[in-house]
């Protein structure tokens, strides 16, 4: 497998290189180096760039132009203090360098950290792993969300990234209140299930850290051994809640064969050895020791969440705020969610469709 490549800046995405070199030139104490900046293309959310600074390798984070009604998902102080708080705990982090709100350098917040070189499986991905490598590969990625969380949120001070009580609750609630800011059509399947979760919410177990957003294209895997993953990116929507909501967010991304194709090209490619969700459902209680109550519940709306993220990001092409063609069909991918979301609910299964 390649590492993960970045190219040539996408039209319209560019920085300001010169204010850019002169603030890390500063930072960094590296007054001659020369800076090189090139964009990692894949991903629809917070845009990320390739920084070369002489010989230094960096990642910088900032958000898309257009995502001021979506602010909460792109904070990338939130995001740096997370990554502050992990690095000395969870040796799959990377280092937090730099994080700055000064907008006059490159027109938006940002922050920099160190580079971790690896593999990165991408949707429409061809690949060729065979089957102990893929089953091997999606129990690493189950496992290592339930260390996520059994970290003790008290002794590693992660408590303060979030208030518990009523997690669930704001997150229906906040999650209805995005979609209906972003909708550009009516669709039946998004409104029966946004008031079927609104009326069935279940009590949530004790609160852990949460990713809020954990899936392949968000680890970086060992180019050596690509069943290992080597770090978890993207912290930005990190906080303490419901484990189950986080880890419903895995399921609403992992593909089986009979999935719409809409979600099935949305993931990484379905290979024979691959856990069906409910083997990942199976694994992961084993891993944490406690039954997932309410499954139905939190597939559901995982799926009803990754509709209104992928909503909010084809809101930004409906209106012009950017001009990046992979994102005109993902209306479709809202509109397969919906689907699966009601699917679930009515037919009270979350394998086998």
């Amino acid at each position: 497998m390649n590492i993960d490549q970045a190219r040539p800046i996408r039209s319209g995405e560019e920085l300001e290189l010169n204010n850019l070199q002169n603030f890390l030139r500063e930072k960094l104490e590296r007054p001659e180096a020369q800076l090189e900046v090139l964009q990692f293309p894949s991903g629809y959310s917070n845009l990320t760039y390739l920084l070369r600074l002489g010989d230094l390798e960096l990642v910088l984070r900032r958000p898309p132009r257009g995502a001021e009604h979506i602010a909460k998902g792109h904070d990338m102080g939130r995001e740096y203090k997370v990554l502050s708080l992990m690095y000395p705990i969870y040796s799959k982090t990377p280092k937090p360098l730099i994080y700055t709100e000064d907008t006059a350098i490159i027109g938006a917040p940002f922050y920099v950290m160190e580079r971790v070189q690896g593999v990165i499986l991408r949707a429409n991905q061809k690949l060729d792993f065979s089957p102990d490598t893929m089953r091997q590969l999606n129990e690493n990625l189950i496992i290592n969300l339930a260390q996520l969380h059994q970290l003790d949120i008290e002794k590693t001070g992660l408590g303060q990234l979030g208030k518990p009580e009523g997690y669930l609750q704001r997150q229906v609630e906040g999650w209805s209140k995005r979609y209906h800011n972003a909708r550009t059509e009516d669709l039946p399947d998004m409104d029966f299930a946004m008031k079927w979760l609104a009326e069935n919410m279940p009590t949530s177990p004790p609160p852990t850290f949460i990713h809020n957003d954990y899936k392949y294209d968000n680890v970086i895997l060992d180019a050596n051994d690509i069943t290992q993953i080597k770090a978890v990116l993207d912290w930005e929507m990190s906080t303490i809640g419901d484990p189950f909501t986080d880890f419903g967010i895995v399921l609403s991304y992992m593909s089986e064969a009979n999935d719409p194709p809409e979600l099935r090209n949305f993931g990484i490619q379905v290979l024979d050895g691959a856990l069906t969700r409910q083997e990942m459902v199976e694994l992961y209680e084993t891993q944490v020791g406690q039954k997932i109550e309410h499954l139905i519940y939190y597939y559901a709306f995982a799926l009803f969440k990754l509709g209104v993220v992928v909503q909010q990001i084809y809101y930004r092409y409906h209106q012009g705020f950017t001009k990046d063609e992979r994102f005109a069909p993902l209306v479709y991918m809202v509109r397969a969610c919906a689907q699966m979301s009601r699917r679930a609910i009515q037919e009270k299964k979350i394998s086998g469709f």
